[in-house]
């Protein structure tokens, strides 16, 4: 799988025109990574049952509480909790560049952006193709609008995931290895129109650098 190129271009920040220069440095950049690395992922399917708090994951701890939680699993009975990572040797291969050439470093860290997401892209056509019957909603994370970060340490062990995929959750609620993300997803009997976009949703609107330049992805 390579590294999608506009959208390693848009992490960067490089606008709807970016220059061919940069352009072809990132598709040196996507090879490279592509030839070493590819996304790894999890996942596993709970019923829902609805609570006053939220939504109970059937057979966990976990409660999905919010108005995230409530507009994206309004009318499923069942969610998808995924894992996706592109492992540590992605966190090398960027320390290493770090050290002999920070701009390169720069665009492998958005060349890996691309590519995990690409990876959950994967898992979600894998998950289609498992529950042909059932509609998905988008994919949302922990830190997403007011789903909490602090549902990360238990997604994680619901899944396993440090064992399966090697995703560690810190103390902070971070992962390692870097570019890893979680991710749930709900089942329904008919199609899911709702969609949740903008800088408010997204767990990166504090720290955005397209935003603090008064811009947006798109998404």
């Amino acid at each position: 799988m390579l590294p999608d190129i506009d959208e390693a271009l848009r992490y960067l920040g490089a606008g709807p025109h970016p220059p061919e220069e940069l352009r072809r440095q990132a598709a040196a950049v996507a090879e490279e990574l592509a030839a070493q690395v590819q996304p790894r992922y999890t996942y596993k399917l709970f019923p829902l049952a609805r609570e006053e708090a939220g939504f109970r994951l059937v057979g966990t701890e976990l409660l999905l509480s919010g108005q995230t939680a409530e507009r994206m699993l309004a009318q499923c009975d069942q969610a998808v909790l995924l894992a996706c990572t592109l492992g540590t040797k992605f966190d090398a291969m960027v320390r290493s560049a770090q050290v002999r050439d920070m701009a390169r470093a720069v665009i492998l860290d958005a060349c890996g952006s691309a590519l995990v997401e690409q990876g959950c892209d994967e898992a979600e056509r894998d998950i289609a193709a498992r529950f042909p019957g059932l509609y998905l909603t988008d994919r949302f994370s922990p830190g997403y609008g007011d789903l909490p970060l602090s549902l990360q340490p238990g997604l994680c062990a619901v899944l396993d995931a440090e064992r399966r995929v090697g995703i560690h959750v810190t103390s902070s609620f971070l992962m390692n290895p870097g570019k890893s993300v979680t991710a749930v997803i709900g089942l329904a009997e008919k199609p899911q129109m709702a969609r949740i976009r903008g800088c408010a949703w997204c767990v990166m609107r504090n720290t955005c650098t397209l935003r603090k330049g008064g811009k947006s992805c798109g998404l």
